[in-house]
This record gives structure tokens, C-alpha cells and sequence, in this order.
């Protein structure tokens, strides 16, 4: 039905291939994950619509095409690869340390600090930030061990668990060793791919670029210092609060407290040092000749376009390799873990992450068919070219100044908005933004070539590659089915819907400041960091307008015992 150009389409002058239907494959993957909350699912239904019109219809051919031309080239893709083998690496690293006792003891170092309701929050704010190499392990870890510190000093456990949940994939998500960073740079990689962007734009550099734009994650951070520091609640949160300090019964929990041999936390912090120490020094080594301006070495332009030359990927995959290897020399060399107990904290920690590697091919699949350039000997009858079917409809819109002015100003906000519905519907950061990033690069991407302006340090990029990712995060904060959203509640022994109905209005304070003083302002080239102040001001302000503080003093509780049992 379709002729198989021997050139991309965006190199010939012939009329768009497809049209509107280039738009129809990442539109049913949305839909169907809003409609039926199976994210998997959507996005495999999307890759096989697609090959369904590429094949002019043909169920055989689309069939054909669905496994060998998409899922199988994009899963032996050597990018993709690396990122998926970190992904599982880190996972695996974690199990092992979570196995070992590492992570609790690292816990359990701050905890003689918690001595009062102000400084109890603030530890527990400060040991989500130690623990920022997986949301999964943050949750679970946090919220069973300072069940006793929070009954102790009558902190409600709709605190805790809100404590837990606004420190677990914020952190997660912001960190450069994490089971989040390699997720997240694929589906940017995947994005720059679609729009067919220049070759020299990295999607680490873009990664960290956004980090600013990120408005409601870094926010929600804030907001959990800003309500210990303030001793100030308001909504639900206040009310449970106050039944906590006049000693009402704790909620009975639903994982018990942490029972774990005795250890030490340098099982955990070493282990995550050195694959730190290896991933920033082979982004280095592969960045280093880079032909550049001559910049003075170790000078901040330098850097950035040391790492904006390195090999991302590569760096991270041998990064993780090393970590591992070190978390199992360390575990078998100090006799911590035996070897059945080892590789049994191994597959754990790699089953755990296995949801994540699996979004990230199935999306990857999804942006490669949509892409604008063919690969590894794909045809070009075999992309959908749908940036390019964006990019034709904005410059379009661009003919009329006013309405090419409006859609700039409201895109990011729009982004925001569109990925916050659809992690509050399907519950999933990971699939969120394994869904939106891969679109909303090119759409941004066609705006900028519009008005024909730099593409990878443009504010408007970097604001809605950050707003689907803040996006993604504070749907997932608000949802009832969310995966974290569950075990926070479940690890910190708190009622579900309670922890539901406590934590939204927190969440919508920061995603209301972070539209208001944040995606609204970003084409009026204010600096970001300048709108991040902007946004604590204000929430600042809400909190001592609205909040109240607690009115009894706490007391100790006849179940004061230490963080955590230790046994040997």
C-alpha cells in the first residue's frame, strides 16, 4: 500500500506517507493505558496498530513486521542493551545490600537523632535522601523501621507514610545512580531519536539540563522539610496529626517492623560509592576528546562538554558491573552472606526492576517505529515519521504569531497536566513517562525547528522533557493504585486511603506552585532556579497561612523501643 522509500522521508520532498494515522499508534497506547491501567499491554497494542498501517493493513505482514522489524531490532539495539544491564545490575547491587543489613544500619545511624516530632520528620527526611539508589527500597525500608520512632514520639502514620512516598521516587528520580537514571535516559534517547535529532545532542546532558524544570519533584522535597521545620499541618494530615499527639492508637501495620542480622552500613554505602566512582570516571575517560573550544580542564565548561561527549551508556553498564562485582566480593570476603543468601538478595533485587527494563523496550519499540530516520537496515516504509508529521503542523500553526505564541506558553504546562492524568490513571511513573517522552520530544522539537532556534539548551525543551517526568511523580503521588503509593502505606502500617486522602493536598500545593510559578514562566527566560525559590516562597507562605501547628506536646508511648531489632 505504502512505498518503501529507498531514502527517510524527511530527505525527499514527496507528501507525508501516512498522514494522521502516524499519530494513531502513541495516541492508543495512551488511551488504552488510561482506559484499562495495563501498561504493557497499551504500548505493545500501539507498536501492533502501527505495524497494522505500515502493512496497509495486512494482519500477516503486520504480524511480521511486529516482531522482527520492532521488538526484536529494538531489543538487540547495543544503546538500549547497556541501559537494560545497568537497570538490572543496580537492581541486583541493591538486593545484595538490602540482603546484607546495609541499608537498614545506614538507617539506623541517624536515628538516635529523632528525639523530638521536628527533628523525628527531619530525620526521616534526611534518611530518604541517603537512600536514593531505588523508590522501591526507600519505601520499604523507611516506612517498617521508623514505625516504633513514630509512635514514640506520636508522629501519625499518615506522616509517615507521607514522609516515605515524597522522598522515595523524588529522590530516585533525580539521582545519576539509580534504578531510575538508565529508564530515563533511554526514553530521552528514544525522543531525540523520533524527532531526528542532531547526533551531537545527548540525552545525559538533556537529563541533567532538565533537572531545574523538574519543578513538582523538587518541590515535594521541599515541601516535607518545610512542614517539619514549621511543625505546621493543614487538611486530613492536620487531624490525624492531632488524634497521633493525643496518643490514639497507631494504625496496626501490614509489614511488620525490620528484623535483620546485625551489620554494618559501609555494606551499603560502599558498594553504591564505587559504581558512582566508576560511572563519572569512564564518562570522563569516553568524553575526553571530544573537539572542542579549548576550556581550562576541570573548568564547569569542561565538564559539561566532557559528559555531553561521553558514552552515557557505556559508562553506566560498566559502572553497574563493577558495583555488583564489589557488593559480592564484600559480602562473601567479610562472610556477611552466605552463597545461597547472596544470589538470593541478587534475584530479588533484579525482579524487581525487571517491570521497569521490559516499559523500557516496549517504548523504545514504539519511538523507534514513529522515529523520523531509519536504523540498522530498517526501511524507511517502516517509520511512521510522526515528528515529522508534527513539525509540518507546527510550522502551519506558526503562520498565525498569536496562536504559535499560545501553544509555546501553555506546552509545557499542557505536558505537565496530560502526564499527571495519565500516572494518576495508570498509576505508573515508569510507564508514564515510557508513554509521553518518546512524544513529547518531538513535539517540542518540531516548535523549536519552527522558529528555527537552538535545540537542546532551549528552555521550552528542557521544561517539557522536566514536566512529564515531574508529571509522571506527582500522578503517581495522588493515585490509589500506584505501586508506591501501596507499599508506603502498606510498610508504614497506615490505612491506604488514609494515606491517599492525607498526602493529595500536599501534593497538589506543590503541583499548584510548580504551574503557577513554574511551567506558566518558563518562555519568559527567568532562571529556573530563580522559579524554584519562587515556588518554596510561596508554599512557605501557604503553610503559615493554612497550616497549624500540633497542640500537645508528645509523649512516649509504652511500645518505645529502638529503630529496628537487631539480631546476630
Amino acid at each position: 500500500m505504502f512505498a518503501d522509500y529507498s531514502l527517510p522521508f524527511a530527505q525527499t520532498d514527496a507528501a507525508h506517507p501516512f498522514g494522521w494515522l502516524s499519530l494513531v499508534p502513541p495516541l492508543v497506547a495512551v488511551v488504552m493505558a488510561i482506559a484499562t491501567k495495563r501498561v504493557y499491554v497499551s504500548l505493545l497494542t500501539g507498536i501492533a496498530v502501527g505495524a497494522l498501517i505500515m502493512s496497509g493493513g495486512e494482519p500477516v505482514e503486520a504480524t511480521a513486521q511486529l516482531l522482527e522489524t520492532h521488538l526484536f531490532r529494538t531489543l538487540i539495539e547495543e544503546s538500549k542493551l547497556r541501559l537494560m544491564t545497568f537497570t538490572l545490575l543496580i537492581g541486583a547491587t541493591i538486593g545484595i545490600v538490602s540482603a546484607s543489613g546495609g541499608m537498614t544500619s545506614l538507617v539506623q545511624l541517624f536515628s538516635p537523632l529523632a528525639r523530638g516530632r521536628r527533628s523525628g520528620q527531619l530525620v526521616i527526611w534526611a534518611s530518604g535522601l541517603l537512600v536514593f539508589f531505588d523508590d522501591y527500597a526507600n519505601t520499604l525500608l523507611l516506612g517498617s523501621t521508623f514505625q516504633s520512632t513514630c509512635d514514640r514520639l506520636r508522629i501519625s502514620r499518615e506522616k509517615l507514610a507521607y514522609l516515605v512516598d515524597s522522598t522515595a521516587a523524588p529522590v530516585a528520580g533525580l539521582a545519576i545512580v539509580s534504578t531510575w537514571i538508565a529508564v530515563e535516559i533511554g526514553y530521552i534517547e528514544d525522543g531525540l531519536k523520533a524527532a531526528g535529532a542532531d547526533e551531537n545532542v545527548s540525552a545525559f546532558n538533556l537529563f541533567l539540563a532538565c533537572i531545574p524544570y523538574r519543578f513538582y519533584v523538587i518541590q515535594a522535597l521541599l515541601l516535607v522539610l518545610i512542614i517539619a521545620i514549621t511543625g505546621r499541618d493543614f487538611g486530613p494530615m492536620k487531624t490525624a496529626e492531632q488524634d497521633a499527639a493525643d496518643g490514639k492508637k497507631p494504625t496496626e501495620t501490614a509489614i511488620p517492623p525490620v528484623v535483620l542480622v546485625s551489620s554494618h552500613w559501609l555494606y551499603a554505602v560502599l558498594p553504591i560509592v564505587v559504581t558512582l566512582v566508576v560511572v563519572v570516571w569512564l564518562m570522563i575517560y569516553t568524553g575526553w576528546q571530544k573537539p572542542t573550544a579549548e576550556q581550562p580542564i576541570g573548568s564547569l565548561f569542561w565538564l559539561r562538554d566532557t559528559f555531553g561527549a561521553a558514552s552515557s551508556n557505556l559508562s553506566l553498564q560498566y559502572g553497574g558491573l563493577v558495583g555488583f562485582g564489589f557488593a559480592i566480593l564484600l559480602c562473601r570476603a567479610t562472610g556477611k552472606l552466605p552463597g545461597r543468601q547472596l544470589w538470593a538478595g541478587a534475584l530479588e533485587g533484579t525482579r524487581a526492576v525487571l517491570p521497569a527494563v521490559l516499559i523500557l523496550w516496549l517504548a523504545g519499540a514504539l519511538s523507534r517505529m514513529t522515529g523520523n530516520e531509519t536504523l540498522d537496515g530498517v526501511t524507511a516504509a517502516h517509520r511512521l515519521y510522526t515528528g515529522n508529521y508534527l513539525e509540518q503542523m507546527l510550522i502551519t500553526l506558526s503562520e498565525s504569531p498569536a496562536a504559535a505564541e499560545w501553544f509555546k506558553f501553555l506546552l509545557p504546562t499542557v505536558v505537565f497536566v496530560l502526564s499527571s492524568f495519565v500516572a494518576f490513571s495508570t498509576g505508573t511513573s515508569f510507564g508514564t513517562m515510557g508513554i509521553l517522552l518518546p512524544m513529547i520530544v518531538p513535539l517540542a522539537h518540531g516548535t523549536l525547528a519552527a522558529d528555527s532556534v537552538a535545540f537542546e539548551t532551549e528552555p521550552l525543551l528542557l521544561a517539557s522533557v522536566g514536566s512529564v517526568m515531574a508529571g509522571a511523580i506527582f500522578g503517581d503521588h495522588c493515585s490509589p493504585i500506584s505501586d508506591t503509593t501501596i507499599l508506603s502505606s502498606q510498610a508504614s502500617g497506615c490505612d491506604h486511603i488514609a494515606h491517599v486522602n492525607t498526602q493529595m493536598p500536599y501534593a497538589l500545593l506543590g503541583a499548584g506552585v510548580s504551574i503557577l510559578f513554574g511551567t506558566l514562566l518558563v518562555g519568559s527566560g527567568i532562571n529556573p532556579w530563580l522559579l524554584v525559590v519562587l515556588q518554596t516562597l510561596a508554599m512557605v507562605a501557604f503553610v503559615f497561612v493554612f497550616g497549624r501547628r500540633t497542640t500537645s506536646e508528645p509523649h512516649a508511648l509504652a511500645s518505645d523501643k529502638p529503630v529496628g531489632e537487631l539480631v546476630t
